[in-house]
């Protein structure tokens, strides 16, 4: 159910995409979700971070629409640990707008600008890159997720 008008409107002028699951039935969609396990495991193995879930969903920002700067921590909530979003843009120019912008923790400056092209991934932690997506020229596509670990509240 949709918030109220006002407070849709509100949601509206922070984030522009329309969101959708993925669906572990869906054989293109359980395909992505055993390579991002598999990355899970090795990031596990690897770097010790005891990340137990994924979760995703496909993120689709219409012409004019852009996402405002935000943390992908959840209000009361530290379980968040890798952002990620892998981008499904084909043929995409630097004029389509719809870059990733990632600030320095607890700054404004901007540590990189992140061009959405077909099949590039970017992976960073959740807590301590505020970013924002810029106003896209066009229907930009990709899949946001995030790596959990168990609640830390």
């Amino acid at each position: 159910m949709w918030p109220k008008s006002a407070e849709r409107q509100q949601l509206d002028a922070i984030r522009g995409d329309l969101i959708c699951w993925l669906d572990d039935g869906d054989g293109i969609d359980h395909a992505y979700l055993v390579w991002m396990e598999k990355l899970r495991s090795g990031l596990n193995e690897a770097l010790y971070l005891g990340l137990f879930d994924y979760e995703c969903h496909y993120a689709i920002y219409g012409a004019g629409a852009g996402y405002a700067r935000h943390s992908d921590v959840l209000q009361g909530h530290r379980n968040r640990v890798l952002s990620t979003v892998f981008y499904l843009n084909e043929d995409w120019q630097l004029s389509d707008g719809g870059e990733l912008v990632l600030f320095e923790p607890g700054g404004d400056a901007i540590i990189d600008m992140v061009n959405p092209t077909f099949g590039k991934m970017i992976i960073f932690l959740s807590e301590s890159f505020p970013h924002a997506v810029l106003t896209t020229c066009k229907q930009r596509r990709s899949i946001a997720g995030w790596f959990r670990v168990r609640d830390i509240a």
